[in-house]
């Protein structure tokens, strides 16, 4: 197996055989890592109005856990701090790094964080390739170097397994357990020289789990050719909530019926079938006669709290409180991400989690 390692701790050793794996999102938090945004073609006409949901977003954030944010520059810090001071955020829990970035998606770019409480290092990143969703969007190689930057800052060890991967498309329950989509991993514009065994290879070595769990495909308007944080979430080591469509003339209706019915099928390793609870899908939004992807599936849990993308919709009571039932120790909060899904993905999307050691 390919190994680019830039530290001599792993000796061509693989985090796996180092005992090092990457927690569950519900697991504590240090920190959680945004890029803040600035791509106007990522929000075209509307980047202006998202900042006010995404201030939301980090004042939620900082209650409870560090918010780390990667900045081009001092004007770019300057303009993020009166954002958060027009909310009130606590601005002594935000850390910004001058780490310039292409856009905003630091759950695809941003760094895998892998621990190890027994090891020396307890904390390592695995920087993997990116290639903007199968090169969708360039320029993108200053979101591909951001992972080893952050490393380079807090001096941790740092590994390059060499192939494209992105935090979106992979889920985790921290007990051995990643579940993903083939629609994304297998798609040729990723990874186009490795079979599904091969790509398997490294989710278990670089990972650190033990079984992989594949789903079909994601939702309609999903430019990451079907992410599995619009589909299905862990809420604890054996229960998921997963997206369906009550709509059967819809578009969704019948690969999330697809996805459902694979979930029932699906064992962990402990022989346990997982308990899944359905979430409801946001009617359909429309821009420029693209539907944009948007799912209640794309919240992010934080120390405290489940912060959910609403959509003005019918259904967004009936989700959060669906969500509520399932997160009992935290609170679920929603927050508006009309403008938001503009740019084609929302709060999960846009943030990565710093485990706590």
């Amino acid at each position: 197996m390919k190994n680019n390692s830039s530290s001599p701790l792993f000796q061509g050793q693989t985090p796996k055989e180092l005992g090092y794996y990457f927690p569950a999102e519900f697991a504590p938090h240090e920190a959680t890592w945004l890029s803040w945004p600035h791509k106007e073609e990522s929000w075209p006409g509307k980047i202006e109005t998202i900042y006010s949901p995404y201030a939301d977003f980090i004042k939620v954030l900082t209650e409870s856990e560090k918010v780390r944010i990667n900045v081009c520059d001092e004007s770019m810090k300057a303009k993020a701090i009166g954002h958060l001071q027009d909310n009130n955020t606590d601005l002594s829990k935000v850390e910004f790094f001058i780490h310039p970035t292409n856009d905003a998606w630091c759950r695809d770019h941003g760094p895998a964080f892998l621990i190890n409480p027994k090891a020396e290092h307890k904390k390592i990143i695995v920087d993997w390739g990116y290639n903007a969703w199968g090169d969708k969007y360039p320029p993108y190689d200053l979101d591909d170097v951001v992972p080893t930057k952050i490393a380079e800052h807090y001096n941790l060890p740092v590994l390059h397994p060499g192939i494209v991967m992105e935090g979106g498309s992979v889920e985790f329950n921290g007990k051995g357990t990643l579940l993903t989509t083939t629609s994304c991993l297998l798609n040729e514009n990723r990874n186009p020289n490795l079979n599904q065994g091969q790509i398997e290879e490294y989710l278990h070595n670089y990972y650190g789990v033990d079984q992989i769990l594949w789903l079909g495909d994601g939702i309609v308007g999903d430019d990451t050719d079907g992410h599995i944080d619009d589909l299905t979430r862990f809420v604890n080591e054996d229960t998921v909530v997963t997206v369906v469509e009550e709509n059967k003339n819809d578009e969704n209706y019948q690969p999330l019926q697809e996805n459902l019915e694979e979930l029932k099928k699906i064992r962990l390793l402990d022989g346990k079938q997982l308990n899944i609870i359905e979430l409801p899908m946001p009617r359909e939004i429309i821009f420029e006669d693209m539907r944009l992807p948007a799912s209640y599936a794309n919240f992010y849990i934080s120390n405290e709290h489940v912060i959910v993308p609403t959509f003005q919709d019918k259904n967004d009571d009936k989700a959060l409180s669906i969500l509520s039932e399932a997160f009992k120790g935290r609170k679920v909060i929603g927050i508006n991400s009309l403008d938001i899904i503009w740019g084609l993905g929302s709060f999960h999307c846009l943030s990565q989690q710093e485990p706590k050691i």
